[in-house]
């Protein structure tokens, strides 16, 4: 059987690349810190994901006006409220992931789009194109792909958790499957995955604060990615690689500020 998967995951630079995140993740779990403050540590996490993802998408919020629930912004609180959502989401993404992309969109989209185009595909062209990365494939089209991205999704693969993660969020980065917030449904479906695939299950890993240190590198990256070119598919897989290990650094900050009291 097909493993496209796996055949990524062969690509040049990604062995090594995934390796190196692994090796930061398990360094995180290995913090004394998490044996009884961990749950604290996930929730900063998601925390700083949120306010990451929010600066992704052009929303630039202070962490602590996140934390007191003062931030204004419909972006943010689109993604505080998916970022809440992901641990509940887990299973479910296995087997009906068309139902999980709904629900992170009905959250994420909430006073950004109609009520009754929350959760639904879009039929017409994506506006937003917030990361340069030129019209979005046209709604048939998308829907075709996201069609394939639901088989990758509920189909075992041999491939790391991570290269999975990768592909799912660039594939809603770059298709744009519902015109509003999708890099806010990107990002959380990539760490869902981790989650859910075990990379990361305990959710401690802030990715999108990873994503988000490497600056233009996102959107490059990406752009690459719609290349379709081994390279390319290689360099975003790679440049999500780095964001595993910057969000693991982040977290293990997190960590140590908890220690220090």
């Amino acid at each position: 059987m097909s493993d496209p998967l796996a055949v990524i995951a062969g690509f040049s630079g990604v062995p090594e690349a995934v390796q190196d995140a692994r090796t930061a993740v398990d360094r995180l779990y290995g913090h004394r810190m998490l044996r009884r403050r961990g749950p604290e540590v996930s929730a900063e996490s998601a925390l700083r994901g949120a306010r990451a993802s929010s600066a992704l998408e052009g929303a630039h919020i202070s962490l602590e006006s996140l934390r007191s629930g003062e931030a204004q912004s419909a972006v943010a609180q689109g993604a505080l409220r998916v970022s809440s959502e992901v641990g509940r989401l887990g299973k479910t993404w296995r087997t009906a992931p068309r139902q999980v992309l709904a629900r992170l969109h009905a959250l994420a989209a909430a006073g950004l789009a109609e009520d009754d185009l929350l959760g639904r595909p879009r039929t017409g062209p994506a506006a937003s194109d917030l990361l340069g990365l030129g019209p979005a494939p046209g709604a048939e089209a998308a829907a075709t792909r996201i069609a394939t991205l639901v088989t990758l999704v509920t189909t075992p693969t041999k491939a790391p958790a991570l290269v999975l993660a990768a592909v799912v969020h660039a594939e809603l980065a770059v298709l744009r499957p519902f015109g509003t917030a999708d890099g806010l449904v990107a990002r959380a479906a990539e760490r869902l995955t981790l989650v859910e695939f075990g990379l990361d299950p305990k959710s401690l890993v802030a990715v999108e604060v990873g994503h988000a240190d490497l600056g233009e590198g996102y959107a490059e990256s990406l752009r690459g990615y719609l290349k379709g070119t081994g390279e390319g598919v290689a360099g975003w897989v790679r440049h999500c690689a780095a964001a595993v290990a910057l969000g693991a650094r982040e977290s293990t900050a997190i960590c140590e500020a908890l220690q220090r009291g």
